[in-house]
């Protein structure tokens, strides 16, 4: 196990944390940076819906967005890989309202559904509104009418939150549009100006912040239910220390100093505990911290390598990484402690699970021992589906309506994101002009 750069993730890297030199910390409070992800569209779906998003109007006095609306939503559809959006310049009409549109028009066009609205001043004086509406133009029936509170700053996530509703709509499943995504930025791998910056931005790459940089390795960033707090560890000080901070704020906490091994943090469904990887008992083992009250249980133990928690969807057992059978491979355990059971079966090699939110369905490192991809497992029926086409995939993380799954790849020398849909017909590529990207970890849905 110890020669697996795979196996080694979260344990070898947390080792050498412990003899790194203490450097200096450049840890900052939520920062602006100029680089942000842009996604490209690897593979199509076949019979995408098609759609027309027309651009929404503006009632007297109202500011126009920083960014079009319409864009941003038709945007959010695309990249799904289930919708075909309309071009604007193809429009021959400009619906703000269900009675405004004229279906055999759109009939004439092939767009089987438009979605329109309108800004307007709020009745009450405070802000604006943003009435938006979704027809079928096959039947002619108004699917929804809805309207939304908005202000300055605010209109990119409402322009989100109206393609969840879309979606939702017409797939049958809440969206995630309306969500953040956090990844480890490397700049100058390898050299002595090595930076490490931990960013989280919109899951359409829009907005990145720095949370933190530092000149020595940022690891497993992962978001609490709130999406307000993201755990994840640091060796700023020369050790491994895993941390928690308000993403909004820059507070943090150290919840975990201990000597050795401190890492792969998850938290609880219900954001109270935090599940970690330490070595302070002597091998790696899954421990558990009560973030209110402090106390730690430890739920494995065993001589062999414990590490990447990740806790079921109703927090009863966790999901762990053990090589107590000779390789790496999945188990799961009550949250007591007790009932340790091995999950994985198919393949020499599976760690670093993922739980779908929606399904309870595991993704995973697959691998033979050469080669590493992400699959999906479906815990009902057994079956194993590999959706990656890399060499050297890891870290995914699945989206919070289960739809698609995240991951870390390379690109020759280079690390990137991509996405994969569960089904495996739909992927992303994901990539910063420069500078290594890695550790990808998708944020619970913003309300």
């Amino acid at each position: 196990m110890t020669a697996d750069p795979h196996t080694t993730r979260g344990v070898s890297r947390l080792a050498l944390g412990a003899a790194l030199v203490l450097a200096l910390v450049l840890a900052l409070g939520a920062a602006p940076v100029r680089a942000q992800l842009q996604i490209e569209i690897v593979d199509g779906v076949e019979g995408a819906l098609p759609i027309a998003v027309v651009p929404f109007a503006q009632g007297p006095g109202v500011l126009p967005p920083e960014t079009p609306m319409h864009e941003v939503i038709a945007a959010d559809l695309r990249r799904s890989g289930l919708f075909e959006t309309m071009a604007v310049e193809d429009m021959i009409d400009r619906p703000t309202r269900p009675a405004e549109v004229r279906v055999n028009t759109w009939n004439l066009l092939r767009v089987d559904y438009v979605a329109m609205g309108r800004i307007v001043p709020a009745a009450d004086g405070q802000g604006e509104e943003i009435e938006y509406h979704l027809v079928a133009t096959t039947s002619g029936r108004t699917l929804f009418s809805r309207a939304i509170a908005a202000g300055p700053g605010e209109y990119r996530l409402r322009a989100h939150q109206i393609a969840d509703a879309i979606y939702e709509e017409l797939i049958g499943v809440p969206g995630a549009f309306a969500s953040r995504i956090a990844y480890v930025k490397v700049a100058d791998t390898g050299t002595d100006d090595e930076q490490f910056e931990l960013i989280v931005a919109d899951s359409d790459g829009y907005n990145p912040q720095t949370i933190v940089r530092h000149s020595q390795p940022i690891l497993s960033p992962s978001w609490a239910p709130d999406g307000r707090r993201i755990a994840y560890v640091s060796f700023a000080t020369g050790r491994s220390n895993v941390i928690v901070q308000d993403i909004f704020t820059g507070q943090r906490e150290i919840v975990s100093s201990e000597r050795g091994i401190n890492g792969a943090p998850a938290f609880s469904p219900d954001g109270r505990y935090l599940a970690m990887s330490l070595s302070r008992s002597g091998s790696p083992e899954i421990w558990v911290r009560d973030l209110e009250t402090g106390r730690s249980e430890q739920l494995t133990q065993h001589y062999s390598i414990n590490t990447e928690p990740a806790w079921s969807r109703d927090g009863r057992h966790l999901f762990f990484t053990s090589d107590r059978a000779g390789r790496p491979q999945i188990y799961r355990v009550r949250r007591d402690g007790r009932d340790v059971e091995r999950v994985t079966v198919e393949g020499r090699y599976n760690s670093r699970v993922s739980v779908d939110p929606e399904t309870g369905a595991l993704a995973m490192v697959h691998g033979d021992g050469s080669t590493f991809r992400i699959a999906v497992l479906d815990r009902e029926s057994g079956r194993l589906r590999v959706l990656s086409p890399g060499r050297m995939d890891e870290s995914p993380s699945f989206a919070p309506n289960g739809s698609m799954v995240l991951y870390a790849t390379r690109e020759g020398e280079r690390g990137v994101l991509a996405a994969v849909s569960v089904d495996g017909r739909f992927r992303q590529r994901l990539v910063l002009a420069d500078g290594d990207v890695r550790e990808p970890a998708w944020s619970p849905r913003i309300r």
